[in-house]
Order: structure tokens, then C-alpha cells, then sequence
């Protein structure tokens, strides 16, 4: 599923210049993706965009208003994961994202199906709920998504 959201996330620059889904999925298919990879990756996107529209209608001065801190259900922590939820509050105090983005992005995190996820994985989740609003991510957040785990040599902090 990742895979394909990748995929998407480099071929497209925002979720309405994909093709519709008959036609995207013959895409997909013709490029190699298994259609498990390809249904599940669009039944994401589609929840994706459900969950978004949900946390807009019914938060919508969340971002103005929240100071608090986010503390994570024992649910949360086991399926999400230390290290990703470390990721995202970094995200957060940073300003990289805003509380109602951190809840479409732990609820999205959940719903992967993965216990707990991958920080990879998690990483490919906040680009798409970015992706799928038509947030460019900036330079900091873009470099913390796509660093490599296996790169030797150690980051310079300023």
C-alpha cells in the first residue's frame, strides 16, 4: 500500500490531477502494482479524505486555540509506536503541522493496520495527509521525511 501512495504522491501533484479511480487502478495495474497494493492504497486515500472533511466540519478553530499537550491512548502508544509519535509531536512543536493534521495523521496511522508503524511508514503518512490538503511540505519538514535511516554518517545540528 505505501508503495502505491508513494507512487501517487510523486506522479501527482495533488490528489484532484490523479485520474478517476477506474481509470487510475488500470494505471497502477499496468505499472505493476498488485491489486490488493492498489485497493487497499485507495480505500486509504478515500478514508483519508473522509477523515479530513470530519476533523475540518467539527474542529475548525482547533488550530487557533489548542496549547495544550496531546496525550496518547495505550492503544494509541502500541499501535502508533514511540519512536512515530515522537516524530509527531517533533512535527507539531515545530509548527510543521497543526493539532487537527496530528489527528488525521495518528487516526490515519491506526488505520495502516500495522503494530506498531514503521517511522517510514509514518513519514509516508503525514506527506499524504499533507499531499491531500495542497500542503507542500517545506524544506525542514521534507528533509525529515525522506532522510536515510541507513545513512552512516551523522546529521549536523546547528
Amino acid at each position: 500500500m505505501f508503495d502505491v501512495l508513494v507512487y501517487l504522491y510523486e506522479t501527482y501533484y495533488r490528489p484532484d490531477a490523479c485520474p478517476d479511480s477506474e481509470a487510475l487502478t488500470k494505471k497502477l495495474s499496468a505499472i505493476g502494482f498488485e491489486e490488493e497494493e492498489i485497493s487497499k492504497a485507495l480505500g486509504w486515500l478515500t478514508a483519508l479524505a473522509e477523515t479530513t472533511n470530519e476533523f475540518s466540519d467539527s474542529y475548525p478553530h482547533q488550530t487557533a486555540f489548542s496549547f495544550g499537550i496531546r496525550m496518547y491512548a495505550d492503544r494509541e502508544i502500541d499501535c502508533i509506536g514511540t519512536p512515530a509519535i515522537g516524530f509527531i509531536q517533533f512535527l507539531e512543536s515545530a509548527k510543521l503541522i497543526n493539532p487537527i493534521q496530528r489527528e488525521i495523521v495518528i487516526e490515519r496511522a491506526l488505520a495502516a493496520g500495522e503494530t506498531p508503524i514503521s517511522l517510514d511508514k509514518l513519514k509516508v503518512i503525514v506527506l499524504m495527509v499533507l499531499w491531500s490538503q495542497g500542503k507542500e511540505p517545506d524544506g525542514l519538514i521534507f528533509d525529515e521525511l525522506f532522510v536515510d535511516e541507513d545513512d552512516a554518517e551523522p546529521r549536523m545540528l546547528h
